[in-house]
């Protein structure tokens, strides 16, 4: 944690934690074989469409954060991803995030089908 997540209850500032889950799970995709180049080749991707947090501890300056991310699995246009947010020193929890994000078509923005190639990158069949 660096200053600039710091709020003014000196504790990162709520939007630090969205930010560090949409990074994260674009590290996992890119992980399993899907960086942003191969969703922009194939046409289409991910999208947000929900994000809920529950925070429970907060980070503080200076804490080395870890973030645990798992896909749950898929329906035809959408998936849930979960998170963990720990300090790394004590794995105290800090926060549970959880988001729905749904597969679109990048021209329309149109809800489109998850390939199944992208559904077995991540698990599942």
């Amino acid at each position: 944690v660096v200053e600039e997540d710091i709020d003014a209850l000196n504790h990162v500032n709520n939007l630090q934690y969205l930010r560090w889950t949409l990074k994260t799970a674009s590290a996992h995709s890119k992980h399993v074989g899907w960086p942003a180049e191969r969703y922009r080749a194939l046409g289409a991707g991910w999208i947000v469409r929900s994000h809920k947090i529950t925070y429970k501890v907060p980070a503080l300056l200076n804490d080395d954060i870890l973030i645990r991310t798992r896909v749950t699995g898929f329906d035809r246009f959408s998936s849930v991803r979960k998170y963990t947010i720990l300090r790394t020193a004590g794995t105290t929890v800090c926060a549970t995030a959880e988001t729905r994000w749904v597969f679109v078509d990048f021209e329309t923005l149109k809800l489109t089908e998850i390939p199944d190639e992208v559904k077995a990158a991540f698990g599942f069949e």
